[in-house]
């Protein structure tokens, strides 16, 4: 349900409990009043001049609802924005206003639910209850919310007992009314030696659960319960306690979850299916992941329904990326009641058409007795006829075998009208044959169409998972071509600077080859140069040996007497260290 009709109906309470005459009218200084703490709650802009303007005191009597919903939705919802204010604050101001007038737990203080829990039923029975006013909780939704209250108290809610509570209370329009759900709580007769402290914890889990996720994301979708799993491995059959969250199934060794044996992630690409009984195991059904499946086994067909009604909802709702579990499944139940009560209008008048052939059927055999009954009465009547005839005069003997042969022609007629009758039953009859074999293949015809839409829906599960590998498999066989081209094209760009760089090698290559003939020249030609200085050495070496031959000679005959050696020895001493450095020089 969207914002709009939510507001309404916790509005609706409001403007009932204002109505103290039960008029269906309330005076405008109160609706003034109702209209401004509105605005307030909701966040909304005050318009003092349109508020007075409309409810303005130059008009008798007060408002009724048709009248105040036009200010209402103009002033009021058509301002609201979603996420603005405390959906809570504005459920706390309707809540106090109706509570006060038709709210009345024990006054010795035994009521089961304080007033704050009392308060989160009457949210939660706001999310339940039908989209018509008055407003009531079908006795399904009313037995779907007390299950969750007693799950989470780990209680198991006594169904029979709910259902001869709901037999005996008076309901109006097909259900119950808030009060009559508060006082059936508060009566303690179906949360039986449970402290209040439970309930209350009971209470707020389960509306943390539906209207705090339900306003403002997904959260935790509680349907849990224990399942018979089958194994992997060993392939045996073991009771496991499930809990289904939005994303994820997971199984616990107990109910107390503190052993948890595994999980099984939920995706688009997961589907439930019906599987026929098996290996001694009745209610079974499968999740198929995309990588593996897993069987189970319920208690009942109701229970294994209420399973893959949830997991289908929980795959649907994260393939088509919805955040409100709790208001889907709602209006699954919804239509299911819808599919429940259309089966039984139809049966209903299969069985008004029935009673009505029989009927037909009667009334025609009725007919045919007094057919017989008037036969008789004519033969009896012609009997006498004819004695009294026979005592008449000869006269009239002519006369009375006229007459008799005219009552035997109608009597030859009025019996082939009698056959025609007795042909007419045996066609009503074999007509009432034919609508009972009739209404045997319409039942046949039924249940194949129900086990025909199952497999159609199977299929369509799985053509819709091969359709999704085929778009990935194009995906990637596109990226690889995408690749594939680009590699190629880097290659060829490759090709090129690598040709690009092998010429400029070759001309690089031919320079240097070009300068290596160039050392070449130069280096003979400095070989010729140090071959030319080496000859200039050797000559210049054998000048010098020369050179100290002759001054060794002239250097000789002056060494007798002292003083012309130190005078010689004087004069050529500045000669040796000059041809030492020579002689070094030329070396």
């Amino acid at each position: 349900m969207d914002l709009r009709a939510e507001l309404l109906k916790s509005i609706w309470y409001a403007f009932t409990a204002l109505d103290v005459e039960k008029s269906g009218k309330v005076s405008k200084s109160q609706l003034k009043v109702l209209s401004h703490n509105l605005y307030t709650v909701l966040c909304i802009p005050h318009d003092p001049v349109a508020l007075e303007e409309h409810f303005r005191d130059d008009d008798d009597g007060p408002v009724s609802s048709q009248g105040y919903m036009p200010y209402l939705n103009k002033y009021i919802l058509d301002k609201v924005e979603e996420g603005a204010f405390v959906k809570e604050n504005f459920d706390e101001l309707c809540w106090t206003l109706t509570a006060k007038k038709n709210y009345k737990p024990d006054r010795n203080g035994n009521s089961v639910v304080s007033h704050q829990d009392a308060f989160k039923l009457w949210c939660l029975f706001n999310f339940l209850s039908e989209d018509k006013y008055p407003l009531v909780m079908v006795p399904d939704e009313v037995e779907y919310l007390l299950k969750k209250i007693c799950t989470a108290m780990n209680v198991e809610l006594n169904s029979c007992e709910l259902e001869d509570y709901l037999s005996q209370e008076p309901q109006g329009q097909g259900g119950l009314t808030v009060w009559q759900f508060l006082d059936m709580v508060n009566s303690g007769r179906f949360l039986r030696g449970i402290e209040q402290e439970a309930v209350s914890m009971a209470v707020e889990e389960v509306y943390q659960e539906v209207i705090e996720d339900h306003s403002f994301d997904l959260h935790v979708s509680r349907a849990q319960g224990y399942l018979w799993k089958k194994g992997q491995l060993r392939r045996n059959w073991s009771e496991r306690w499930f809990m289904l969250k939005p994303s994820v199934l997971s199984y616990y060794m107990s109910e107390e979850r503190k052993e948890k044996k595994g999980s099984i992630a939920l995706d688009k690409h997961c589907c439930v299916e019906v599987l026929p009984d098996r290996d001694g195991k009745r209610c079974m059904f499968c999740v198929k992941t995309s990588s593996r499946t897993y069987e189970m086994s319920a208690s009942d067909t109701r229970q294994r329904q209420e399973w893959t009604l949830a997991i289908q909802t929980a795959i649907r709702l994260q393939a088509e990326g919805k955040k409100s579990l709790h208001k889907d499944l709602k209006q699954k139940r919804r239509e299911q009641r819808e599919q429940r009560e259309q089966r039984k209008a139809a049966k209903e008048e299969e069985t008004q058409r029935l009673k009505q052939l029989q009927e037909e059927k009667e009334r025609k055999l009725q007919e045919l007795e007094l057919l017989k009954e008037a036969q008789r009465q004519a033969e009896i009547l012609l009997q006498e006829e004819e004695q009294r005839r026979r005592q008449q005069h000869e006269e009239m003997q002519r006369t009375l075998e006229i007459q008799l042969r005219e009552a035997e022609q109608a009597r030859a007629s009025m019996q082939a009208e009698m056959v025609l009758k007795e042909a007419e039953a045996e066609r009503q009859r074999k007509r009432i044959l034919e609508l009972e074999d009739m209404q045997e293949r319409l039942q046949e015809a039924l249940q194949q169409e129900v086990k025909a839409r199952q497999d159609e829906e199977a299929v369509r599960y799985a053509q819709a998972r091969l359709l999704a590998e085929e778009e990935e498999k194009l995906k990637q066989l596109m990226k690889l071509k995408e690749e594939q081209e680009e590699y190629i094209i880097k290659t060829q760009r490759e090709k090129q600077v690598l040709k690009q760089e092998m010429e400029n090698k070759n001309k690089c290559l031919e320079e240097a080859q070009k300068q290596l003939e160039e050392v070449r020249v130069n280096r003979q030609r400095v070989d010729q140069d140090v071959m030319a200085a080496q000859r200039k050495l050797r000559q210049a070496s054998t000048n010098v040996k020369h050179w100290n031959v002759q001054m060794n000679r002239l250097m000789h005959p002056i060494g007798p007497g002292d003083k012309r050696t130190n005078v010689s020895g004087g004069v050529f001493a500045g000669y040796q260290p000059l041809l030492s450095r020579k002689d070094s020089s030329l070396k």
